[in-house]
């Protein structure tokens, strides 16, 4: 008996690999410490009650930045062991398998499970805010795709301590990815946990794209919004046609594994092409979905740190919008060297040609807006004028890039690593720390400390530079991706520590923003934000106070021009002690609101269940995890208690709390 508890918990269990033990010890003790604060605060009531059930879209959007956080340390230890590992030559810090989990784990975990929850994050905050509205169009639906992304990422992260990582390469490329070559369960945790959260993305887009078209405030045309929403408008349509693909090819991929289909197998009449046909019909709409959202963030603090409109906001709107479509048109010229013959290649090359141009209208409705402006140099803006130079450089690289005969030099090199990373790291996730340093008041009410926010963005931007130019040099130079180690031979040592010094300035950089946040909460009281409008905004979130009441809108606004608040502002200006809002002109009302719901997070944990079951092909909890889903969704259907009504007097007394409503 003892000896099959053994052998069951040996292949079972991550074992043979110190990394792992000591993972596994920081995880239970990380465990422990929550499990006991909270036990002995006698918080776990105040949790369950104020955030594990809520539905208010403020409060998802804050667990939806939380996660990223902490996939974004997860995420960014996975590649300073990479660096680590790459800094000397024929170093054997990590073994070959280990190194090949890691690379594999770190791009799922940085754009799905990272970059997505981020994005999603400034969505909920955000964009109902900005629109003037008091919710998401489906508040329920939003608590559910936040719990199936958590439910998939946590899903993911299991196989590092139980079964094994995957080993395929992000993409999971077969036949590297089929039963014959990768036998283990690390490519069923793979499966999974990308199909089970890539369910609660398409929710969000739905969500999202129903939100902005039918809950925008009156007099709120499609013109007069907020370039925000515009960015997460043009995001969610890719979003609702390209996560399809995603599921079915996952789907397809799970059939060859469980049930022997051979769709993408050779041997059995399948064609590994179709597998990466499909996965780059998703994959490279993917990363505009993710940067897309960012030129919206960059389009609001331009306009609000230079003190001037947007310029060119229709010429904004169309290049998102036309990015949005071209996106779909581009995929296959990540495999020019794939035979595909010269009629495709050149076809692919001109459209990605052509996806550069609205890319680039964009940097000169920024350079223009900052013309002539008044700028300050909040932290958000510094986050903005770094991100220019850096996606600029990587908008030049794709291009050369594009170029189908150039491809055969640059493709699967480290050239293309560098690339890809300025577009994503320089694009998106600077663009995702601008927008929250800068809705950071009006999520919590106070601000952050600026100089620690310089010393974290230094740090960002050193780092970045000293990491990632090198590897251009080293793509050019011959060294490919995939290399666990290399000889002192090849003449690449030098360029390779440089770029894992790089590395680790970014790890430090992001310790710095961990201080940055504990420093705020500790001294959140001297930096209240009292105004509600910090940065002398111009978009409607910040005419209501910080942190936003969880109605929103005690009354709503009515819009009548692009940048209604700053209007607002200069018409109270021009009127004197005398004027009258013309912003806010309704009387107080009851306000209808979505009542709290166990089921999303109760839903979710069984979609976990049944998809470890289908991991380790245990039937019983598979079908214990969809009987679960099947009784949640019959609980919901016959649920008429979802919503209530905030009384005037209760709405007054709330706005009288903050000076807000003398009527």
């Amino acid at each position: 008996m003892w000896e099959q508890v053994k052998s069951f918990a040996s292949e079972f269990f991550v074992t043979g690999d110190p990394l792992i033990y000591g993972a596994d010890v920081s995880i239970g003790l990380t465990l422990i410490v929550v499990i006991v604060g909270m036990t002995y605060f006698k918080k776990w009531n105040w949790l369950w009650r104020e955030w594990l059930t809520t539905v208010d879209h403020k409060k998802i959007g804050i667990m939806y930045i939380l996660s990223a956080f902490l996939m974004l340390f997860r995420g960014g230890v996975d590649a300073l062991l990479m660096r680590t590992q790459l800094a000397m030559p024929e170093l054997s810090f990590l073994e070959p398998d280990h190194y090949n989990q890691i690379f594999t784990t770190h791009g799922v975990i940085m754009i799905l499970f990272m970059a997505m929850p981020f994005m999603f994050g400034l969505f909920n905050v955000m964009v109902p805010l900005q629109i003037g509205a008091r919710d998401v169009a489906f508040p329920f639906l939003n608590s559910l795709s936040f719990w199936l992304f958590f439910a998939g990422a946590m899903l993911f992260n299991l196989s590092f301590v139980i079964g094994g990582s995957p080993d395929a390469g992000w993409l999971a490329y077969p036949p590297y990815s089929e039963l014959m070559y990768n036998p283990g369960v690390g490519q069923d945790f793979y499966i999974w946990g990308i199909q089970i959260s890539g369910i609660g993305s398409l929710m969000t887009g739905i969500n999202f794209i129903v939100t902005i078209l039918k809950m925008r405030a009156p007099g709120m045309r499609l013109m007069r919004m907020p370039m925000f929403p515009w960015s997460v408008l043009s995001s969610c349509i890719a979003i609702i046609f390209s996560f399809p693909i995603l599921t079915a090819t996952l789907a397809l991929l799970f059939l060859d594994r469980y049930a022997g289909a051979h769709f993408f197998t050779l041997d059995g009449g399948g064609n590994p092409m179709m597998y990466i046909n499909l996965i780059w019909m998703w994959g490279h709409p993917e990363v505009y979905i993710i940067v897309l959202p960012a030129f919206g963030i960059f389009s609001e603090i331009v306009s609000t740190f230079s003190k001037k409109k947007l310029f060119g906001y229709k010429s904004m709107v169309y290049a998102m919008m036309i990015i949005s479509v071209l996106s779909f048109l581009v995929w296959a010229h990540h495999f020019f060297t794939m035979g595909s013959g010269a009629d495709i290649n050149a076809f692919f090359a001109l459209t990605t040609m052509l996806i550069a141009i609205p890319t680039g209208v964009k940097v000169f409705n920024w350079l223009f807006t900052m013309f002539r402006g008044k700028i300050t140099f909040e932290t958000p803006m510094l986050w903005t004028i770094g991100f220019i130079p850096c996606f600029v450089t990587g908008g030049l690289t794709g291009v050369l890039l594009s170029v189908a005969p150039a491809d055969f030099q640059f493709h699967n090199s480290y050239f293309l690593i560098a690339h890809f990373h300025h577009v994503i790291i320089g694009g998106v996730v600077f663009g995702y720390f601008a927008g929250l340093y800068y809705w950071w008041p009006k999520l919590f009410g106070f601000k952050l400390n600026e100089r620690i926010g310089k010393w974290a963005f230094w740090f960002w931007n050193i780092g970045f530079y000293l990491c990632f130019m090198p590897q251009y040099v080293l793509g050019l130079m011959g060294m490919t991706r995939r290399v666990v180690s290399y000889s002192w031979d090849k003449g690449w040592w030098e360029m390779n520590l440089v770029s894992t010094i790089g590395a680790a300035l970014m790890g430090i950089a992001f310790l710095f923003q961990v201080w940055q946040i504990a420093h705020g909460v500790k001294h959140s009281a001297a930096n209240r934000d009292v105004t509600g409008d910090p940065w002398n905004g111009r978009t409607l979130e910040w005419s209501i106070p910080s942190p936003a009441p969880y109605y929103n809108f005690a009354v709503l606004p009515n819009v009548s021009s692009q940048d209604e608040w700053w209007e607002e502002k200069q018409r109270m200006k021009q009127g004197g002690a005398k004027a009258q809002s013309q912003l806010y002109t309704g009387k107080l009302e009851p306000i209808h609101m979505p009542k709290n719901s166990a089921i999303p997070i109760l839903m979710s944990a069984c979609c976990f269940v049944a998809g470890f079951g289908f991991v380790f092909h245990w039937l019983w909890f598979v079908i214990a995890g969809i009987a679960g889903i099947a009784f949640c969704m019959l609980k919901h259907s016959f649920n008429h208690d979802t919503d209530y009504y905030i009384p005037v007097e209760e709405i007054k007394r709330s706005e009288a709390s903050i000076g807000r409503w003398n009527q």
